[in-house]
């Protein structure tokens, strides 16, 4: 239970349905850790006392779990080193992947907990033919998590129920409205919840205590064009903050880590067909034995792209899309539909 409404929500749903239920907040880290002097990040004090308020009000048990080595080692500390290694970071993937699925999910076996349960916005069904728990889009396409639950395995899928999947945004706040929770009109969180202002950069220069070198930007000829602040500070498709007078717009392409260059293109040099992934995981089906036709997604908020998907080797996909897309970033998911269903996804490596 974050403190968040959706959380909230889920917990109380989940009471109704029978459950004997216990309200769990993750303490992931200090606001000292993170350079932040006020009280206003996910898990924060006030949102621990919206959590154990809400908790109160359900009549339920609330307790708070320390688990900031883990998140320090597993979320933050792979964070800046993708940066560092000129790749693009989804730490929302890491944290579900590694904390709430992985550790959370062990710990409430070590206490006897059948479920974990969470507000996140995707349904899992059973499909009795395959023998396979699928995870499902949410109804409610605007708010749907799918994406950033692509790291499900079969057995955490057996072990987690998702109380909102069949609900929009607007039902989970009126229920929360009726029942009078203190959270029932809190703003959702939309930052990555240990960089609150956003400045990606400032915030790995502030935990590391590194400053990062300056260097040239180039053109894909290797042209100079002007003097980058620090690798870290440029993704892929960037345009603006460049701090470069140029005749037309240009956008950062790739970074040469070796030497310490940040590549810059024309718009149009920016797509790509092709890509490759590591670290997969299915959920459809154990292995894509064949070219496979699906609905694909290379970033979090990108419309999905039709698309052929191959498995090459036990941890590698090979995907093919049927138009050019534009900014593939190293680092980041690409994950597989077929209709409403997550086929399973993994990490770009190679456009």
């Amino acid at each position: 239970m974050s403190g968040g409404v959706d959380s909230s929500v889920a917990a109380y749903l989940i009471k109704e349905q029978g459950y004997d239920s216990t309200g769990i907040t993750l303490k992931l880290f200090d606001n000292d850790d993170i350079g932040e002097k006020k009280e206003k990040t996910c898990c924060s004090l006030d949102d621990i006392d919206d959590a154990r308020s809400v908790c109160r009000k359900l009549g339920i048990p609330y307790y708070v779990y320390n688990f900031k080595d883990s998140f320090r080692e597993n979320v933050i500390s792979r964070f800046i080193s993708a940066y560092e290694n000129g790749t693009t970071p989804n730490p929302c993937i890491d944290c579900n992947r590694f904390i709430k699925f992985e550790k959370l999910m062990r710990r409430a076996e070590e206490l006897d907990f059948d479920f974990v349960v969470t507000g996140h916005y995707a349904i899992i069904e059973y499909n009795p033919e395959s023998g396979r728990y699928l995870l499902k889009k949410s109804v409610d396409a605007s708010k749907d998590q799918s994406y950033v639950l692509y790291s499900l395995t079969q057995k955490q899928l057996t072990k987690t129920l998702f109380p909102l999947g069949n609900m929009t945004k607007e039902q989970t706040r009126k229920i929360a409205d009726e029942l009078g929770l203190v959270n029932a009109n809190k703003h959702d969180s939309q930052d990555i919840c240990f960089v609150p202002n956003g400045d990606y950069a400032e915030f790995i220069e502030q935990y590391t205590g590194k400053k990062y070198a300056k260097g040239n930007f180039v053109d894909e000829s290797g042209k100079i064009l002007g003097e980058h602040k620090g690798i870290i500070r440029y993704t892929v498709g960037q345009r603006k903050g460049l701090g470069l007078a140029l005749p037309h717009p240009m956008y950062v392409k790739e970074k040469n880590l070796a030497k310490n260059e940040v590549v810059l293109c024309d718009n149009s040099s920016l797509f790509s067909k092709e890509l490759y992934a590591t670290d997969i995981n299915l959920i459809s089906c154990e292995k894509i034995d064949k070219p496979m036709r699906v609905k694909a997604r290379v970033r979090y908020n990108q419309s999905e792209q039709s698309a052929v998907a191959e498995q090459i080797d036990e941890n590698t996909l090979h995907i093919v899309f049927d138009e050019p897309q534009r900014a593939i970033s190293y680092g980041q998911a690409v994950v597989l539909y077929d209709g409403d269903y997550v086929v399973g996804g993994g990490t770009i490596y190679k456009v």
